[in-house]
């Protein structure tokens, strides 16, 4: 159990020296397999992952951590809406920016834990979700199952944020400065995706 906490922060960290990329690590999936596609993509998208990882953690470890699911609730729903989005609208500038400014952001949250208002915790995950799911929605293959490719990519994702709850859970009030080092980990590959973007 302990290796949880430990193994978010050395995932967080040894992915700062990937090159940096906009959208980085995304495998390619057949397009007849479209739920595993959608299982994949925030998997295989380290920015995704990351983000994933860096909202469950925030919810366990802020101080408002008994809004915790409030939080989760509101990150799943804007991405399934984000998604639909992207299917519609192609080519938004916003989308890249906004994913790097996730990790950032919910880094330096996460590494300061600064305390934000009770209902700023739903509507900055929710905003951040938003562009997730713009991309995984603009990036679904075509001539395959939307249905099945929502049905993967909402599974991982909630294993995702649901894996950061744990570890958040797992160090809170014990080991705060493995989630403190996650989020500067975390922001710090944020910084570099901003730099290589740039």
């Amino acid at each position: 159990m302990k290796l949880l906490p430990r193994s978010t922060a050395m995932i967080a960290l040894t992915l700062i020296g990937e090159v940096a990329l906009a959208h980085p690590g995304h495998t390619a999936a057949d397009s007849g397999d479209m739920l595993a596609a959608g299982l994949l993509h925030p998997l295989t998208g380290t920015d995704h992952l990351l983000a994933m990882l860096a909202v469950g953690l925030w919810a366990a470890t802020s101080r408002a951590n008994h809004n915790a699911i409030t939080i989760l609730v509101s990150f799943l729903a804007l991405l399934l809406v984000g998604a639909v989005a992207g299917m519609a609208v192609a080519g938004v500038a916003a989308i890249e920016p906004m994913i790097i400014a996730s990790l950032l952001v919910l880094g330096l949250l996460l590494a300061s834990r600064v305390s934000v208002p009770l209902w700023a915790g739903p509507a900055l995950a929710g905003a951040f979700a938003l562009f997730h799911g713009m991309a995984h929605g603009a990036e679904m293959l075509a001539g395959g199952s939307v249905a099945a490719y929502i049905v993967g990519f909402m599974f991982s994702t909630l294993a995702l944020l649901l894996t950061g709850l744990a570890a958040g859970w797992m160090v809170s009030g014990r080991a705060l400065w493995l989630s403190r080092l996650a989020g500067a980990g975390i922001a710090a590959y944020g910084l570099a995706l901003w730099s290589g973007a740039a």
